[in-house]
């Protein structure tokens, strides 16, 4: 009904950047939040950034100043700018988005199957 699918990991030095990107498709009557968590080996899934349809956001203590969110509502689409990685930083990156879908009464939360960023030299 509704997919996501994440792309732009990979693997980067400590101090390099990389850019996520979200594409959320299907039978999509609106999108209220957008945004990432992430999941690294060992350790639960923590909130990374999400942002609102009217642009607001709201970062995790450990990547403010370093990582920037996006969202384009033409394309349903979110993105992730991440900058001045961190070893720490590596981990399955996920989105997620609160759609409220064809056919539904109130909204539901999808998630894509995720992104690897590994941050090593």
């Amino acid at each position: 009904q509704v997919q996501l699918v994440e792309s732009g990991g990979g693997l980067v030095q400590p101090g390099g950047s990389l850019r996520l990107s979200c594409a959320a498709s299907g039978s999509i009557v609106s999108i209220n939040m957008m945004g990432w968590y992430r999941q690294a080996p060992g350790k639960q899934r923590e909130a990374v950034v999400a942002i609102t349809s009217g642009g607001n956001t709201n970062y995790a203590d450990s990547v403010k100043g370093r990582f920037t969110i996006s969202r384009d509502n033409a394309k349903n689409t979110v993105y992730l700018q991440m900058n001045s990685l961190k070893p720490e930083d590596t981990a399955v990156y996920l989105c997620y988005a609160v759609v409220v879908a064809t056919g539904d009464y109130y909204a539901l939360n999808y998630w894509g199957k995720g992104t690897l960023v590994t941050v090593s030299s």
